[in-house]
């Protein structure tokens, strides 16, 4: 929500005023220098959004705010001009109110469309939230990340890398929702005060590695040529995606990291297929690069994939993971009911090449249990175990 500077207003001011920590509004507003602000300067207040409310008979400013719950000098200072002594029977007015349900859409299924739609909601009422491009799928969508806290530890987690696991990815979304909202309002979310978490450490979320694989698997075949018929080709003339992990190239993007790729690219399909090719070299695909570099550039303290399925989470690899992730893998299967395994017979993925490479926790986490697809049946069971591994990974 956004309001214009008034003479003697400043962020600490609508701090108190709206009652959001004073953190949030300065995340809120970058660029702004809260020592000098301007009047009729615009600044963003996180968690709230207008209503519009016509003055009725009988109606007073002290009326009409406490039936909203808030205060009669925050009507005066969102809505500049109104006198409070001499209301107009008719007038419209903005009534600001604080949000405190979910703004997602998360239990649908989940294509690039509503990846799109819910990030939008989101950064409109957290404006805290920092979205970021880290490249561009082989069609050309953007890959998105969105960060939330303002700590220098950083941890990352990523969602449907393969296609046909998109159920991971509208959970994440969810969970910035729920932390978003927490924090502003200065609730307990899962019975942790979440303000703490937010000043101490910086999640990255990529909710959708793989978008033209997701609307593949979601939407049906693409329109254009020649993916159209190429994809159709890879897929032996079928119509059905459900068994579709792999990019729009038919290359799998969680066997195309320099972890041991040489080993796993003999292993499966020697050319493009709907599962298990690992291309023709690690990080040839477009995706991948992305992950990768946004891998290097932040120096992530940890990393979490989301897959399904199997409610398992792997932990290892060759050996070269430290000591400390065999008590956080503990501690990700108290609060999933998940089991804990240190090694996979598996390599080239990303949780691996992140061991590998920076002797950090790495964990591939398989959620729900089933044939993918998972229906959407399963999504409530699906969220409880990520959003506690979340919490476990934000508060240990």
């Amino acid at each position: 929500m956004q309001v214009a500077v008034r003479n003697g207003d400043s962020l600490w001011r609508y701090s108190i005023l709206f009652g959001v920590p004073f953190r949030l509004v300065v995340d809120s507003n970058p660029g702004v220098n809260p020592e000098s602000l301007y009047i009729g300067q615009a600044i963003q207040i996180p968690g709230y959004e207008w209503v519009e409310y016509r003055i009725a008979s009988g109606d007073s400013l002290w009326r009409i705010a406490a039936r909203n719950g808030i205060s009669a000098e925050l009507l005066l200072q969102t809505n500049p001009g109104l006198q409070s002594n001499n209301l107009q029977v008719g007038e419209m007015i903005r009534i600001p109110r604080r949000v405190t349900e979910l703004v997602v859409n998360p239990q649908r299924n989940y294509n690039t469309a509503a990846l799109e739609e819910d990030l939008s909601r989101l950064l409109a009422v957290y404006p805290f939230l920092r979205r970021a491009s880290i490249g561009n799928s082989v069609m050309g969508k953007p890959i998105t990340e969105i960060r939330i806290g303002s700590g220098e530890r950083i941890i990352h987690a990523n969602g449907s890398i393969h296609a046909n696991e998109w159920i991971t990815t509208p959970p994440l979304v969810q969970f910035l929702n729920e932390y978003a909202m927490a924090v502003t309002n200065s609730t307990d979310w899962r019975g942790t005060s979440m303000y703490a978490p937010y000043l101490a450490m910086t999640v990255s979320i990529v909710p959708m590695l793989n978008p033209d694989g997701v609307d593949l698997v979601v939407n049906g075949l693409p329109e254009s040529e020649p993916l159209r018929s190429e994809v159709l080709s890879i897929n032996e003339g079928s119509m059905d995606f459900s068994g579709w992990k792999a990019n729009i190239r038919g290359v799998d993007l969680n066997k195309q990291f320099p972890a041991l790729w040489e080993r796993d690219a003999v292993i499966g399909p020697q050319s493009p297929a709907p599962r298990d090719y690992s291309g023709t070299a690690p990080l040839t695909e477009p995706e991948v690069q992305a992950l990768a570099e946004l891998t290097r550039r932040a120096s992530f303290e940890r990393v979490l994939a989301y897959h399904t399925q199997g409610e398992v989470l792997f932990w290892g690899f060759e050996g070269l993971e430290p000591p400390e992730s065999a008590a956080l893998a503990q501690a990700f299967a108290d609060a999933s009911g998940y089991e804990a395994i240190r090694y996979a017979d598996s390599a080239a993925g990303y949780k691996d090449w992140f061991i590998q490479d920076w002797r950090r926790p790495g964990f591939t986490i398989e959620l729900g249990r089933g044939t993918n697809p998972l229906p959407l049946s399963q999504y409530s069971r699906i969220y409880e175990a990520l959003s506690s591994i979340m919490l476990v990974a934000l508060t240990q």
